[in-house]
């Protein structure tokens, strides 16, 4: 006998193939957010399955938000919530930290990576907000009135780059930035000719996306700091 020709059995479960299935349903069928489904008894028979399996499949896909039930229509297909998912496990505590560093990571790349959305869609009513944020920072020796200023200053970028999952992300990551910023056991480094929300915003009204981009780097030079060089 040639071990060679033995091929291992599947573990995929039943429900994990209709999930499948019904992936490729969609798919096939180019169904469009809004179009119903057919009869779940019309599904179960077609897929050679039990409406039990069938349900649990469907039970899947709802909770990832790609279908749900309308009264008079059925279940139909959805535009899923992609970040939903995501939202409901980042939690410091939920996650290790391997992933509690690499989240970190993320959110810093995020920060350097907006800098043409800012120059494509700057306003002069965004500007004026970020003025008015680092006026108040400037007036101030409040500590905490200086931290609620930084958050407000980098949360308003967002709002101007005006993608709204790119803001909906990093408010999803900012709590888990500061776990690990805060956590950290690295000495913060004193930055030479440290890069001010000032200066960002003078280069926002005036300067170019490339050099908004550098002078981010420096500003977050105290975070990048902190990151491990091997991992």
């Amino acid at each position: 006998m040639n071990r060679n020709q033995v091929k291992p059995i599947g573990t995929i479960s039943l429900v994990d193939q209709v999930e499948m299935r019904l992936r490729e349903y969609f798919i096939q069928e180019n169904l469009q957010p809004g179009d119903p489904l057919p009869k779940e008894a019309e599904l179960a028979e077609d897929m050679g399955v039990s409406r039990t399996a069938l349900r649990e499949g469907l039970a899947r896909l709802k909770t990832l938000g790609l279908i749900e039930s309308r009264r008079n229509r059925g279940i139909i297909l959805t535009r899923p919530d992609i970040l939903g998912s995501i939202e409901r496990v980042l939690e410091p505590t939920f996650l290790d930290s391997t992933t509690l560093q690499e989240v970190f990571e993320l959110r810093l790349v995020l920060e350097l990576g907006i800098s043409e959305l800012l120059f494509l869609r700057k306003s002069k009513k965004g500007l004026e907000k970020l003025e008015e944020i680092v006026q108040k920072e400037e007036n101030t020796e409040d500590r905490l009135l200086k931290t609620k200023c930084d958050a407000d200053f980098h949360a308003t970028l967002y709002k101007i780059s005006g993608n709204q999952t790119i803001l909906r992300f990093q408010k999803m990551l900012q709590p888990i930035f500061n776990y690990v910023y805060n956590g950290t056991i690295v000495s913060r480094s004193e930055v030479k000719n440290p890069v001010k929300h000032r200066d960002l915003l003078e280069i926002l009204k005036n300067g170019n996306s490339a050099q908004f981009r550098d002078a981010m780097k420096v500003h977050l030079q105290v975070y990048f700091d902190t990151i491990p060089e091997n991992i």
